[in-house]
C-alpha cells in the first residue's frame, strides 16, 4: 500500500467527519434552545437533505472532470467557512434559526459534493488488491468520528457553542490541507458536459448486475432496516433507562462497526465474498429483531453492536465491489448515484421507522425492519446470482 497518499486521505476524512459530528450536536442544541420546538430539528435535517438531492449527481460529473483532491479541499474549506460563520454569529448573538438553516444548507451542499468525490478518490490511492483493506481503514475513521465527535461536541458545549463551531472550523481547515497534500493522480478525462453525461452513472449501474445489485441492496436494506430514530422510545419506554442509556444505545452500532472495521483492515476478506455479504445482511436483520424483542439494556447494546459490525462488513464489500467494477473515468458519477441512494435511504429509512412506530408501536416497527432486511437479502440472492456466487472482490 502506498502509505503516504492513503494516510493523508485517512486524516482528511477523519478530521472532517469528526468536525461534522461535533458541529451537528452544537447546531441541534442551539436550534432547540432558540425555539423549543422539535419540528425545528427536523428542518435542520431538511436543510442538509435538499442540497444533497440537487447536487449529488452533478457532483459526480465534477469528480470525473477535475482534480478530486482539490474538489475535496474546496468542499471542506466551504464547510469550514460555514462553521466559522456559526462561531461568529453565536459569539455576537446575531444568529437566529433562519441564519442557522442557511449556513447548514451551505455545509450540506459542500458535503453533497464531497461524498462521491471521496469515494471516487480512494481506489486510486492504493493497488486494486488493497482496496477492501483501505475501505475498512476508511470505515474505521468514519466510525471513530461518529463515536468521538458527538461526545466531544457535547462536552465542549458546556463552554459555549462558539467554541465547538470554532474548533470545527479549524478541524475542517486541517482536513482541507491534508487533501491538498495528497499526491496528484492521473489527469482526468474531460468528457463534454451534457445531461446524458451527468446521468450516465445511472445508465452504467443499470448495465452492470454486480454494481446494480450492490447499490440497490444497500438502498433497500438501509431503507427497511433503520431503527436509530426509535432509540429514544426504546430507552425510555421499553428499557426504562435515562439519557445515559440512550447514549449507550446510540454508541453501540458505531462501536461494533469500529471493532469490525479494524478486524477487516488487518485480516482481508476471504472467498467467497458473495456468501459473506449475505451472511452479514442476515446477521444485521436477525440482530435487529433481537434488539426489537429485548427488554434488557445489556442485550440491546449487544444486539446493536452486532448490527454495526454486520453493517460494516456489508459496507466494505459493497463499496469495494462498486469501485473495482467501475472504470476510473466513471467512478465519480457512479459514486454519486451510490451516495444519492444511500443518503436518501438513510433519511427515508428513519422516516419509515417513525411512521411504522406511530402506526403499530416501536417494537413491531423495529421487528418489521429486521424481518424486512432478511427478506430483502433472500430476494437479492435469487435475483442477483452473480453477486451471490462472487468469490473475490478484486476479481
Amino acid at each position: 500500500m502506498r502509505l503516504r497518499p492513503f494516510r493523508l486521505f485517512w486524516f482528511s476524512r477523519s478530521l472532517a467527519t469528526l468536525s461534522f459530528q461535533a458541529l451537528a450536536v452544537a447546531v441541534a442544541w442551539q436550534v432547540y434552545s432558540l425555539s423549543g420546538r422539535a419540528i425545528d430539528l427536523g428542518y435542520v435535517g431538511l436543510a442538509q437533505f435538499l442540497p444533497m438531492l440537487v447536487l449529488t449527481l452533478p457532483a459526480g460529473q465534477l469528480a470525473d472532470r477535475f482534480d478530486r483532491r482539490r474538489i475535496i479541499a474546496l468542499c471542506q474549506s466551504l464547510a469550514g467557512l460555514g462553521a466559522l460563520l456559526l462561531c461568529l454569529g453565536t459569539a455576537l448573538g446575531t444568529l437566529g434559526r433562519l441564519e442557522i438553516y442557511a449556513v447548514i444548507a451551505l455545509i450540506g451542499a459542500a458535503r453533497a459534493v464531497e461524498a462521491p468525490t471521496l469515494a471516487a478518490l480512494l481506489p486510486g490511492l492504493v493497488p486494486r488488491v488493497m482496496v477492501p483493506r483501505a475501505s475498512a481503514w476508511s470505515a474505521s475513521a468514519n466510525q471513530t468520528a461518529q463515536i468521538c465527535g458527538p461526545a466531544l461536541g457535547g462536552l465542549l458545549l458546556g463552554f459555549g457553542g462558539q467554541l465547538v463551531f470554532g474548533l470545527a472550523a479549524l478541524g475542517l481547515a486541517a482536513a482541507a490541507i491534508c487533501a491538498v497534500l495528497i499526491p496528484a493522480g492521473p489527469k482526468p478525462f474531460r468528457e463534454p458536459v451534457s445531461l446524458a453525461s451527468v446521468l450516465s452513472g445511472i445508465g452504467f449501474v443499470r448495465r452492470h448486475p454486480i454494481v446494480l445489485g450492490s447499490i440497490s441492496l444497500d438502498l433497500f436494506a438501509t431503507l427497511l432496516g433503520a431503527t436509530v430514530a426509535l432509540l429514544p422510545i426504546f430507552a425510555r419506554d421499553i428499557l426504562g433507562t435515562g439519557p445515559w442509556g440512550l447514549g449507550l444505545l446510540r454508541a453501540a452500532p458505531a462501536a461494533g462497526a469500529l471493532a469490525m472495521s479494524l478486524v477487516l483492515a488487518n485480516r482481508p476478506l476471504r472467498p467467497p465474498v458473495g456468501r459473506t455479504l449475505f451472511v452479514a445482511l442476515f446477521t444485521f436483520g436477525c440482530a435487529t429483531c433481537g434488539f426489537a424483542l429485548s427488554t434488557s439494556l445489556a442485550l440491546s447494546v449487544l444486539c446493536l453492536s452486532l448490527v454495526g459490525a454486520a453493517d460494516v462488513v456489508s459496507v466494505v464489500i459493497r463499496f469495494s465491489l462498486v469501485q473495482l467494477n467501475t472504470p476510473d473515468e466513471m467512478r465519480g458519477r457512479v459514486s454519486a448515484v451510490n451516495s444519492l441512494f444511500v443518503g436518501t435511504s438513510n433519511q427515508l429509512g428513519e422516516f419509515r421507522a417513525g411512521l411504522a412506530a406511530a402506526a403499530f408501536g416501536a417494537v413491531p416497527a423495529a421487528l418489521l425492519g429486521g424481518v424486512a432486511t432478511v427478506v430483502i437479502a433472500a430476494l437479492w440472492m435469487r435475483w442477483f446470482p452473480a453477486l451471490r456466487r462472487l468469490q473475490r472482490i478484486e476479481g
